[in-house]
């Protein structure tokens, strides 16, 4: 049985090889963070700002990708790559700043893709219009911070934006026919089964491009950090994420790319959960699942005759 629609599937089918994501670091704040949304940032979220390990912030663009192209390449005999600009806000600047960081990307002939993540309420046409002039060359991704489609959550959670934000984000993005990938996190304080499965269902309509589905962890220096260590926060344990997830999948467009099933910080920054480290044995035990279900991406949705992209076993 087709059971979700695979991002790394539809890359290799697309491009003819395993394309492998390249996170940067191209010295961006969060407003969320330096005081222009009067908080200190979003609550589980430290000082890293989602920041891949390998990164070195103190490098330019074009020195991260020529160093991580060069060691993917010895590794993996990798040939393709995607530009990820992953930490913190990547959008966060005027747009003259925002054209030379992108351009650095240019001379690398191996890169196929540029991915830009961001937050909702960072975005404005003449950044669309800028981003948009890189799809001539390149797949082009805006990845949005999302969460949750609950306002009382993203509240709760010190985001500094509501859900109005973020459809009008993504509908804007859309006008300039820019793919779009929503980060959305299961576990979250308060958050109900029910509130998950809105969330699921509200990205359907909207026919978003793709999905990124995170674990609610503990980092080293978030604000959830004490409340962890207080009781005041429960973690969901590996069998009972893997159900949420696949209600989540049932839920969700089969058109829709499934780009992270889960995830989990550094060595160095992860405190909770320790199973969030079994990447693997949690995404085979969300096939199984699903297996075991008779079920697949998709199966509960309203958007089931919906063209389907690649799905996969």
């Amino acid at each position: 049985m087709q059971l979700y629609n695979d991002y790394n599937t539809y890359l290799k089918t697309k491009y003819g090889c395993k394309v492998y994501k390249i996170g940067l670091d191209a010295g961006f704040s969060c407003p969320n963070r330096d005081g222009t949304k009067g908080y200190e940032g979003c609550i589980y979220c430290n000082e890293d700002g989602s920041r891949a390990s390998y990164t070195a912030s103190n490098e330019s663009i074009a020195q991260q990708l020529k160093s991580r192209i060069k060691f993917l390449a010895e590794k993996k005999g990798a040939k393709k790559f995607i530009g990820y600009f992953q930490a913190f806000t990547n959008t966060y600047a005027p747009v003259d700043k925002l054209k030379k960081l992108y351009d650095e990307v240019l001379p690398f002939k191996e890169v196929v893709g540029i991915s830009i993540g961001t937050r909702p309420d960072v975005i404005d046409r003449d950044k669309l219009k800028l981003i948009s002039s890189y799809k001539n060359r390149y797949e082009v991704w805006l990845e949005y911070g999302l969460q949750s489609i609950n306002d009382c959550i993203l509240k709760y959670l010190n985001r500094g934006h509501n859900v109005k934000d973020f459809l009008n984000a993504v509908s804007l993005t859309k006008e300039f026919k820019i793919s779009v990938c929503a980060h959305i996190i299961l576990g979250l304080p308060g958050e109900t089964k029910s509130d998950m499965i809105q969330t699921a269902k509200k990205l359907s309509e909207l026919n978003i491009d793709g999905v990124k589905i995170h674990l609610l962890h503990i980092l080293k220096g978030s604000h959830l950090t004490q409340l962890y260590k207080d009781g005041k926060i429960k973690l969901l344990e590996q069998n009972e994420y893997v159900d949420i997830v696949c209600d989540f999948l049932e839920y969700l467009a089969p058109n829709i790319i499934i780009q992270r099933l889960t995830g989990e910080g550094t060595r160095q920054n992860h405190i909770a959960p320790l199973w969030a480290f079994d990447k693997i044995g949690t995404i085979n035990k969300i096939k199984e699942r699903l297996q075991e279900r008779g079920s697949c991406q998709g199966i509960k949705s309203y958007c089931r005759s919906l063209s389907q992209r690649s799905l996969v076993l």
